[in-house]
């Protein structure tokens, strides 16, 4: 239950210290460290706002109010108007001011003042440091043909060009664009304006400017007029959506009917005229759509009475006509002759019929194969003379064809030339009688036409009656309908001569300032910016590097004790990196001192032994551990230096130690460990009297297998006999099982990192075993500590080392007065939630300027 309380009380302490990580210090601290990149991005970004500032075209804002007048504000003339329409039957569209609103801020609006205006075409004369926009002033005018403005919308792409003037030449060079967006270069030269160019967007036509400002003196007109005119006619559709862009229109209020046009543009007047020719085209649109109801009224009025006057001039002539289309003189007198006529056709019709009847028999006697080469039938009552005689021609050489058959065969010549002769005559009889059935056909059809005619004629001599009294009801009705038409002209004409304009410019357009660039905006921006960015992208880089830079790293990792941070070694001597002196006072003794004292003070009594270990390889654990011992060895203390890395031993390579083959290796594998043997494997250090080495010794095929075995904890009892304090250098904790194992005989446990080189993930580890309570009584080394650089010099503070006020930085790892509970380290959870450390993912690189490994 302690052990859980512990862990969440690790973790949030942790959570805190996380949460207030980047606080008002980290931030001063940055700016300190970091105030030359600071400064030099405000200087960038100042610079960059100036030149923006110097070089970017200024927009001005121009506004004009137009008042939208109701239709029921109109003239007595336009209501009288409106009501005539309504007697006719149209209804008017009055639109609301969200309406015209609309309508004001339409493509079709802005696209034919832009037209109107030919802003479409913009023009920059040469200036030493941007070019010059200017408007309505400019030397020469360029325009190009209405099929060109058309066939420039398709292309996309504007026509850009420059017009130089040297004397009185003038030469022109450009680019345009075809549909498909090939460029197509042009160049021209002249002396005499007007002249025009050839392009394959269209012919340019260019002249000389009639509104060319006056000038203070010939020189200065001479000098603005030979200036390089730059000239680009741009595309209407993207013209119009650009100026419909930079325009807002909205009511003043709620309660009135005027709208507020705002314009943002690079040049004032051409805004204002803008806004001017909006209205007008405006007032135009309005008052086509409101005498579009009068026209298409005129024009129907018109088209009625020529049609009721064709209709009245022509009531005789249609009753003429239609006399002359029923054949009637006087309707009774047409009645008694359509009955004889009637009875007449009846009879024809009958004879007719049956022709086709004797027709159809007789083709279907010849086109029945079992009556080929027989006699046809004749003298039936057929009138057809031509099949009559064909008919009869086949049938005597059908009687000669059985002749000669009585006396040969079929195969004879004779026969074969009257079976070919019957074949022939057949076929013509068979055309005949198709044409005589079509002829009949013919001929009955018209009977029946004349039959059905007089028919009608008798039954519809009522109707007729009735007719020829509707034609003269058309015509009073026709002729009140033409009078009403004539009055209603003349009321709609005078309507149509009283139109008032819908939209009135209440105020002519008002030029109301700079919209961009807003200079102090701009300024307070590149200000902002030339703050932030650095800071921003310095602030990223802390928060992705997943390695310890300093101290204040490693306390926001983990609440294990930091017992030191050691610098980077600057001298050297003739013993490996051994930098810990007897009689000098520099800042790296002083260093290894305060990490002797801070472990002093987490021994308890008749504790004596120190295991170092770390992450992984090239952390310093070794350089530490021999430096401390050496330390230790100077307070005339009997000191032994084990080293337990016995997979990749370095003690003897530090110490230059030429015998390596002695070791604890030999005293693992005994069976039996005596006393003799182990003092047999120690070897002095050569650097002090009172510190020894047992080195690794040789290499073993199975090192965790030897480290488990009773031998080291029989070996460290001797030496604890022998020795005032006992030092384990093992190999990194993150990568075998060794340290494990070792550390069940340690007393205090000394973890080293090393700053720029031990990646965060590392301490979740550390915290971890501490929790679980794997290795005793665990701190922290933080190694490799640069104070040649300037964050670290800042961080620590130390200066010169002979003013120890500044050095007293490492006073608070003197207050180790709670080091009497290091047991309850052991009961932190795993702290940071950093996952699983897998140490093999970083490097194992030596600092060059730190000779251990």
């Amino acid at each position: 239950m302690m052990k859980e309380q512990n862990t969440k009380d690790l973790d949030i302490i942790m959570q805190e210290d996380q949460e207030s990580s980047f606080d008002f210090r980290t931030i001063y601290t940055i700016l300190v460290l970091n105030w030359s990149w600071f400064l030099m991005s405000l200087i960038i970004f100042l610079c960059g706002a100036l030149i923006y500032l110097r070089y970017k075209s200024p927009v001005y804002e121009v506004s004009a109010k137009i008042l939208i007048k109701d239709e029921q504000t109109q003239k007595g003339g336009s209501s009288q108007m409106l009501a005539n329409m309504q007697e006719l039957g149209f209804m008017t569209n009055s639109a609301g001011i969200d309406n015209e609103v609309e309508i004001l801020q339409s493509h079709i609006l802005a696209r034919e003042a832009i037209k109107n205006l030919k802003i479409y075409t913009e023009y920059k004369l040469d200036a030493a440091i941007k070019d010059q926009l200017v408007y309505r002033t400019q030397p020469l005018i360029v325009d190009l043909d209405p099929e060109g403005i058309k066939y420039l919308d398709l292309a996309g792409m504007p026509i850009e060009m420059t017009i130089s003037k040297v004397g009185s030449k003038y030469t022109v060079m450009g680019t345009a664009y075809t549909k498909e967006q090939t460029e197509k270069p042009f160049s021209a030269e002249f002396s005499v304006l007007p002249s025009t160019v050839e392009t394959c967007v269209g012919t340019l036509t260019i002249t000389q400017n009639p509104e060319v400002r006056t000038f203070e003196s010939k020189e200065a007109e001479e000098e603005y007029m030979n200036k390089a005119l730059h000239v680009t006619i741009y595309p209407l559709s993207s013209m119009t959506e650009s100026y419909v862009k930079s325009m807002t229109v909205e009511p003043t209020s709620k309660t009135t009917s005027i709208a507020l046009i705002t314009m943002n543009n690079k040049n004032v007047q051409r805004a204002k005229d803008f806004l001017l020719e909006l209205a007008e085209c405006y007032n135009r649109q309005a008052n086509a759509d409101k005498n579009e109801i009068a026209v298409k009224t005129e024009e129907f009025i018109n088209e009625r009475l020529n049609k009721i006057n064709i209709e009245l001039s022509t009531t005789e002539d249609e009753l003429e006509q239609y006399k002359k289309e029923n054949k009637l003189t006087q309707i009774t007198l047409d009645a008694t002759q359509s009955v004889s006529q009637t009875t007449e056709y009846t009879s024809k019709l009958a004879e007719v019929q049956a022709q086709i009847e004797l027709l159809d028999y007789l083709r279907e006697f010849v086109n029945n194969p079992e009556n080929q080469y027989k006699i046809i039938p004749s003298n039936v009552g057929l009138t057809d003379n031509s099949s009559t005689g064909l008919i009869d021609k086949y049938n005597q050489t059908v009687m000669d064809r059985q002749r000669l058959l009585r006396t040969a065969s079929e195969i004879a010549p004779q026969v074969q030339t009257l079976t070919v002769t019957l074949d022939q005559l057949l076929a013509s009889i068979k055309t005949a009688l198709l044409q005589a059935r079509h002829s009949a056909d013919i001929q009955r059809m018209s009977i029946q036409k004349q039959l059905a005619q007089y028919k009608n004629r008798v039954s519809s001599t009522p109707e007729q009656d009735k007719i020829l009294t509707q034609i003269g009801r058309q015509q009073e009705v026709k002729s009140g309908l033409y009078l009403m038409l004539l009055q209603k002209r003349e009321e709609n004409s005078i309507s149509l001569a009283a139109t008032a304009d819908k939209g009135k410019l209440i105020d002519d357009p008002i030029y109301e300032g700079k919209v961009s660039p807003k200079s102090l905006i701009i300024l307070a921006l590149a200000i902002i910016l030339g703050i932030g960015l650095p800071f921003g992208i310095i602030f990223l880089l802390q928060f992705m590097r997943y390695k310890i830079e300093g101290h204040d790293d490693v306390a926001k990792l983990t609440q294990l004790p930091i017992i030191a941070d050691v610098a980077v070694a600057n001298n050297t001597n003739t013993a490996g990196s051994i930098v810990v002196h007897e009689n000098t006072n520099d800042q790296i003794d002083e260093i290894f001192r305060s990490m002797r004292t801070n472990i002093q003070f987490m021994l308890k009594e008749s504790e004596k032994v120190i295991m170092f270990t770390s992450s992984t390889s090239g952390e310093g654990k070794t350089f530490n551990a021999a430096n401390l011992s050496v330390s230790f060895a100077l307070l005339g203390k009997k000191v032994i230096l084990m080293g337990l890395d016995i997979r990749k031993p370095a003690l003897g390579k530090l110490f230059e130690l030429s015998d390596r083959k002695k070791g604890i290796t030999n005293l693992l594998r005994k069976d039996v460990v005596t006393k003799e043997a182990v003092l047999g494997e120690i070897t002095p250090s050569g650097v002090n009297a009172n510190l020894d080495i047992m080195t690794a010794g040789p290499t073993p095929p199975n090192p965790t297998e030897l480290i488990a075995r009773e031998n080291l904890g029989q070996v460290i009892n001797f030496l604890k006999g022998e020795y005032d304090y006992i030092i384990l250098d093992t190999a990194p904790v993150g990568l075998v099982t060794d340290t494990l194992l070792i550390g069940r005989q340690a007393d205090v446990t000394v973890v080293v990192c090393r700053a720029d080189y031990t990646p965060k993930v590392a301490f979740a580890q550390f915290n971890s075993l501490a929790s679980e309570e794997k290795l005793n009584n665990m701190c922290i080394v933080l190694n490799g500590v640069d104070m040649s650089k300037k964050k670290y010099g800042y961080y620590y503070g130390y200066g010169k080392y002979g003013k120890y006020g500044r050095y007293g930085y490492y006073g608070r790892y003197s207050r180790y007065g709670n080091y009497g509970s290091y047991g309850s380290y052991g009961n932190y959870g795993n702290y940071g939630n950093y996952g699983n450390y897998t140490s093999s993912h970083y490097s194992n690189k030596d600092d060059e300027s730190i000779k251990r490994k």
